[in-house]
């Protein structure tokens, strides 16, 4: 008796630990256009963790079906964040996190805020960047209150 029991649990230890290797991605069961994306990856792919492995083979699926002007700008703002010092990168990164656990309706008035801004000139934003480093911590912080704190015009779609 014991050793059935025995022999049953080592089964369902092996069942669970298949079932676990069937969520790994290995390179061959990639697609051949993820494998043309990922092919700078094909050497160390069995190394990277699962997770790794997932977002990548997510990233070639986005890849594959963009425009060649969205793959160029996406070339870009990857150089762009490969050229950014260690602290900025993670400075962005706490401000996104920052950013993610606002409410929708903050997130939505920060991108409107953000829209507004890329439409002004390019003088006026110069203003209005001068004008912001010239603030104390308390000015910009009332600054950010007066913008949350603001009435939003209503959309008409």
């Amino acid at each position: 008796m014991k050793a059935k029991f025995i022999l049953g649990v080592a089964c369902l230890l092996l069942q669970s630990s298949l079932a676990i290797a069937d969520d790994d991605i290995s390179w061959d069961s990639l697609g051949a256009t993820q494998q043309q994306v990922l092919s700078q990856f094909a050497e160390e792919w069995d190394a990277m963790p699962v997770e790794r492995r997932e977002r990548l083979a997510k990233g070639a699926d986005r890849w594959a079906g963009m425009t060649p002007e969205q793959r160029e700008g996406a070339r870009s703002r990857f150089s762009d964040w490969n050229g950014l010092s260690d602290q900025r990168r993670a400075r962005i990164r706490e401000l996104y996190e920052e950013y993610r656990g606002l409410s929708p309706d903050e997130q939505r008035r920060i991108r409107e805020n953000f829209r507004q801004f890329k439409r002004m000139d390019r003088e006026r934003k110069e203003r209005m960047r001068d004008r912001y480093r010239n603030m104390t911590p308390e000015q910009r912080q009332r600054a950010r209150e007066r913008m949350r704190d603001r009435p939003r015009p209503t959309r008409r779609d």
